[in-house]
C-alpha cells in the first residue's frame, strides 16, 4: 500500500463522470485537495451506502478546495448501468468513479486484492503538492465513513494538532 509522505503515484483512467466516458488523470487534480476512494464490486450492498455518503458530501468537499474521485475495477458501462438504478440511486452520481478494468491505478496504490482481481475499501488523501497524506483501508465486508474522511482532510489542513474527534473551526490540542 501506498506510504504516507511519499508522492502520489500519476495515474490515467476512464471513468464515469456525470454519465459520460471520460479520461481523467492525476494531472487533473495538481495543485488540489483530493481524495482516491475504492469500493470493491458494483452491483453490491455495502458500496452504494459509501458511494452516496460520498456524493451527499460534495458540497462539503468543494467547500474546502477538495476533489473526490471514487473507483473500483468494473467498467465505465457497469458503472454507467448501476448509477442509473434509482432505488439504489435516487441522487445522480456526480464525482468521477474511476473504471480501473486493468488494475493500473489500484496497483499504482498497492490497493489491489490481486486473488479477486478488485480493489480494498481505501481512502488514500492527497494534498495539492501531490503527496499523500493519510491512507486508510478495509477488509471487503466493512464499509468505510466519508464524514471521517471530510473531518481528516479539514484536519490535516488546519496546520495544528488535532485531536480525536477534532472538528473544522474547533481549538487545537496544546
Amino acid at each position: 500500500m501506498i506510504s504516507i509522505g511519499k508522492k502520489s503515484p500519476e495515474w490515467k483512467a476512464t471513468a464515469y463522470v456525470n454519465g459520460e466516458q471520460q479520461t481523467i488523470s492525476s494531472e487533473d487534480y495538481k495543485g488540489k485537495w483530493h481524495i482516491l476512494y475504492w469500493y470493491p464490486l458494483d452491483f453490491t450492498f455495502v458500496c452504494p451506502t459509501e458511494i452516496k455518503g460520498f456524493q451527499a458530501l460534495l458540497s462539503d468537499f468543494a467547500d474546502d478546495g477538495v476533489a473526490i474521485i471514487g473507483a473500483s475495477t468494473d467498467s465505465f458501462f457497469s458503472h454507467q448501468a448501476w448509477f442509473a438504478d434509482r432505488e439504489t440511486f435516487p441522487q445522480e452520481i456526480t464525482h468521477p468513479v474511476i473504471a480501473d478494468t486493468a488494475h493500473a491505478v489500484s496497483k499504482a496504490f498497492g490497493v489491489l486484492k490481486k486473488d479477486e482481481g478488485i480493489a480494498y475499501r481505501a481512502t488514500v488523501i492527497i494534498d495539492p503538492e501531490g503527496v499523500v497524506r493519510s491512507v486508510a483501508a478495509n477488509d471487503l465486508s466493512v464499509g468505510r465513513n466519508p464524514e471521517e474522511s471530510l473531518r481528516t482532510v479539514q484536519a490535516l489542513q488546519s496546520g495544528g494538532l488535532c485531536g480525536v474527534n477534532w472538528k473544522k473551526g474547533e481549538t487545537f490540542v496544546g
